[in-house]
Order: C-alpha cells, then sequence, then structure tokens
C-alpha cells in the first residue's frame, strides 16, 4: 500500500511540475499582469531551468531548455517510477 502512494507522489509531483514550466511558458506570451503567480512559478521552476539554460543556447529569440528540461522530467520520472516498482511490487 505505502508502494502505491510513493510511486503516485512521485507521479503526481512530477505532474505539478510539468504543469509549473507550461504556466511559466504561457505567462511569458503575456506581457504585465500576474506579478504573485509570476513570481510563485520563477521560484518554483528557476531550480529545474536554470541549469538547462546554462547548457543549452537560446536559438534566437527562442528559449528551448523549457523543452529540453520536460523531456528530461519525463524520462527521470519514467526511472524513478521504474527502480520503485523494482523495489517494492
Amino acid at each position: 500500500m505505502a508502494a502505491i502512494f510513493l510511486i503516485n507522489f512521485v507521479s503526481i509531483f512530477f505532474d505539478l511540475l510539468s504543469f509549473a514550466i507550461i504556466a511559466r511558458i504561457l505567462m511569458s506570451w503575456i506581457s504585465g499582469g500576474g506579478g504573485r503567480i509570476r513570481v510563485f512559478l520563477h521560484s518554483v521552476t528557476e531550480p529545474i531551468l536554470g541549469p538547462f539554460r546554462r547548457i543549452i543556447p537560446r536559438l534566437g529569440m527562442f528559449d528551448i531548455s523549457p523543452i529540453v528540461a520536460l523531456i528530461v522530467m519525463d524520462l527521470v520520472r519514467g526511472l524513478i517510477i521504474n527502480i520503485l516498482q523494482g523495489l517494492f511490487l
């Protein structure tokens, strides 16, 4: 029972983090407004996006680091869930 809870927790955590990154991307297209939300999204997502941004150069005016971060996060989620399933199930 605890294993299922832990696997679901990891999955939901990565889902929420992915939604926060997508929300930050969408808010970057909108100028002004959303002050507190924008600050919250930045504080939640910058620890993930910052390292990718330092490694991946911008393509003109496009920052593809969020896309790469989402792909890597999905791979890490799958790896963690597979490890947990191997340990507990």
